[in-house]
């Protein structure tokens, strides 16, 4: 399964479950808003509307068969005072006292709704985001690159890299240098150096890392005297790294390599074999010409 299909089916299923939380949070509210009535309110205001519309169709009834002094004495009894108010408890009609609304019967107001709905959209828009990251992170990527394994070609044409360089070959992609090393100095090398390095040294290439060993800086080669020499303090190693001059205080780290039985050549950037030690010279090479960094062999 190819990681962008892991991720689509991740962010779907994060969409599904906001759209599922959506959809529950919208069927529990009541969208009435707060100060709806409940259904029993409703009901007794509908018994009372019908109520008032009998008594007042009685009233106009009698509004027609009443005299003039049953209006005159309806006048009277208005203006006068009554001297107690008089309880009307069990009547239909009678006021009732206030009670605060039910809050289950009210359930969660428009503005909360709406709020909520904001939140578990977002929640769902981060998750999705979220998912979709940590599946990318964890899934292993289909190219290499530094801080891994780097394929660099076949041996034969890293080879040919090398004599068309002058000695030297540069990749790039592993921020590092392979140059060759000479079959008659691997007696020598089988007693110093580990051997992750040792396999790329006996099928006649060295990876050195381009970092100085002294503060960092990108090691270029001196195609003159065929060492590397450092541009920013002077540091001077052989072809294949072994220190011969400056404040470095190693020879340049290694990179191990792996060659297929195609002849396809691996190197794996996220180990590095510390440089040799201070008087290595598995070679014996001095240098071949003028010094770049304008330097004496030390």
């Amino acid at each position: 399964m190819s990681t962008a299909a892991v991720i689509a089916i991740a962010v779907g299923a994060v969409v599904v479950l906001g759209a599922i939380s959506f959809l529950t949070l919208a069927r529990r509210s009541d969208v009435r808003g707060a100060g709806a009535l409940s259904g029993e309110a409703v009901k007794r205001d509908t018994t009372r509307r019908n109520e008032a519309k009998k008594q007042g169709r009685i009233a106009a009834e009698e509004a027609t068969t009443r005299t003039a002094a049953d209006a005159e004495a309806e006048g009277v009894e208005a203006r006068t005072p009554s001297k107690e108010l008089v309880s009307v408890g069990a009547d239909d009609n009678s006021l009732v006292p206030w009670t605060p609304p039910d809050p289950e019967a009210i359930g969660v107001s428009r503005r909360q709704f709406f709020n909520r709905a904001t939140v578990t959209l977002m929640s769902a828009g981060i998750g999705a985001f979220a998912a979709a990251a940590f599946v990318g992170f964890l899934w292993p990527s289909g190219t290499g690159g530094f801080g891994g394994a780097v394929g660099v070609g076949k041996l034969g044409a890293i080879k040919a890299g090398i004599k068309q360089g002058g000695g030297f070959f540069y990749v790039p992609e592993a921020k590092s240098w392979i140059t060759a090393y000479p079959a008659e100095a691997l007696p020598a090398a089988e007693t110093i150096y580990p051997e992750n390095v040792l396999v790329a040294m006996r099928q006649g290439i060295v990876v050195l890392s381009q970092k100085c060993p002294h503060l960092g800086c990108r090691v270029p080669e001196c195609k003159t005297s065929q060492w590397f020499e450092c541009q920013c303090h002077g540091s001077q190693y052989n072809r294949v790294g072994e220190k011969k001059g400056g404040p470095a205080p190693r020879g340049m780290d290694r990179f191990p390599a792996t060659i297929s039985p195609t002849e396809d050549v691996t190197i794996d950037t996220g180990t590095t074999v510390t440089g040799p030690p201070i008087g290595v010279n598995t070679t014996g090479q001095e240098a071949e010409g003028p010094h770049c960094t304008g330097g004496d062999e030390h």
